[in-house]
């Protein structure tokens, strides 16, 4: 039985409010680890030598804007539910956008080589659905990516971030967005969403086999790297 995840109306709005500011503060928020993050992903993903990449839920496009760069012949294609966002990408350089829902992809079958989601699969309301969508467009032996938070296993650290995610970030980020609300749902999402074990196992459920947790920052975050089967 699948669990309602995040509000997708709540999730869409609150994004494309924040859209023009959405970067600063996800370097403000992260102390500028996202940038080491997404290098790391990028480093995994170039031995792939992919022709085609898609990024689910691209937002701004970082990601996808840092898989440009390191994989220059492959065609990288952003998609997003928020449009707002996707003009940010826009005005970032990436060319190749589409509005699509990650739940419910407008692309056929076994069509890309590479699927990535950073930050975004833990925002759709059926974790299931996503992964099962980034399965259906990815070719048989195509490779999956997933960056995104998780809650560190170490007993000292844990606390420490908890206290952050609740206590602090929601009130950095109201500063930062003009949005008093903004990210006062992170923190809840985060203890929700599967880290580990649980999300390997999930991935593995969902249309992919070999799923392995490669853990940063202490376990404050981690990339999940998989196989189509």
């Amino acid at each position: 039985m699948e669990i309602q995840k995040e509000n997708p109306e709540l999730v869409r709005g609150l994004f494309s409010d924040i859209a023009g500011r959405y970067q600063m503060v996800n370097h403000l928020l992260s102390g500028g680890l996202d940038f080491y993050w997404r290098a790391i992903a990028v480093r995994i993903i170039r031995p792939w030598k992919p022709a085609t990449v898609l990024d689910v839920a691209t937002g701004s496009g970082d990601l996808a804007m840092a898989i440009r760069k390191a994989c220059p012949g492959a065609r990288v294609v952003g998609a997003d539910f928020c449009a707002p966002m996707l003009e940010v990408a826009r005005k970032n350089g990436l060319p190749e956008l589409v509005v699509a829902d990650g739940m419910s992809l407008p692309f056929a079958d076994q069509n890309f080589d590479v699927v990535t989601a950073a930050f975004g699969l833990r925002n759709m309301a059926s974790w299931e659905k996503g992964l099962s969508e980034m399965a259906r467009v990815l070719k048989p032996g195509g490779h999956l990516l997933i960056l995104d938070f998780s809650l560190p296993t170490l007993p000292v650290i844990r606390p420490l971030y908890r206290f952050y995610l609740h206590h602090i970030l929601p009130h950095i980020a109201g500063i930062a967005t003009g949005r008093t609300d903004a990210y006062e749902y992170l923190g809840g999402s985060i203890e929700k969403f599967p880290s580990g074990n649980a999300m390997t196992s999930l991935i593995d459920s969902c249309g992919f086999r070999d799923a392995i947790a490669h853990p940063l920052t202490m376990g404050t975050v981690s990339i999940y790297t998989a196989t189509r089967k």
